[in-house]
């Protein structure tokens, strides 16, 4: 009788994950994994368009030259979502400063979707970017 209650308090004392909490689990990364692989590519793309911008705003002197320089980097670094006219440059006082907007819109499951927003700037204190919409 005393071996049959230690067995008794030793399967009341187990504590652990049942199979449905299990799943449930398994679930909840498996559509963290599917959004992480899904927006990995925009965001690298968001890197080298980042990158980009100050290649064409350092090796450009006039607006056409910027424009070309990016459509040149953006070309090699398959750059898909913005061309070098859908860039802002404007003149300031220490020269052009370079900016960008961009949505993508990435298809999940039937009509539900998910829209980033992409913005950047070559200036130092980050001005406003006038958002463009495509």
């Amino acid at each position: 009788m005393k071996a049959e209650e230690q067995i008794c308090g030793k399967l009341r004392g187990q504590r652990g994950m049942s199979i449905v909490g299990l799943i449930f689990l398994l679930g909840v990364i498996a559509v963290l994994a599917l959004l992480a692989a899904k927006i990995t590519p925009t965001f690298m793309e968001f890197l080298a368009i980042k990158r980009a911008i100050i290649t064409a705003k350092a090796s450009g002197n006039t607006v056409r030259e910027i424009q070309t320089s990016f459509d040149k980097q953006a070309n090699v670094g398959y750059i898909s979502s913005i061309q070098g006219s859908d860039l802002t440059i404007e003149k300031e006082d220490t020269g052009y400063e370079v900016s960008f907007y961009y949505t993508k819109k990435i298809p999940l499951v039937g009509p539900a979707s998910l829209l980033l927003e992409y913005e950047g700037t070559t200036a130092k204190f980050n001005s406003k970017v006038r958002k463009l919409e495509k």
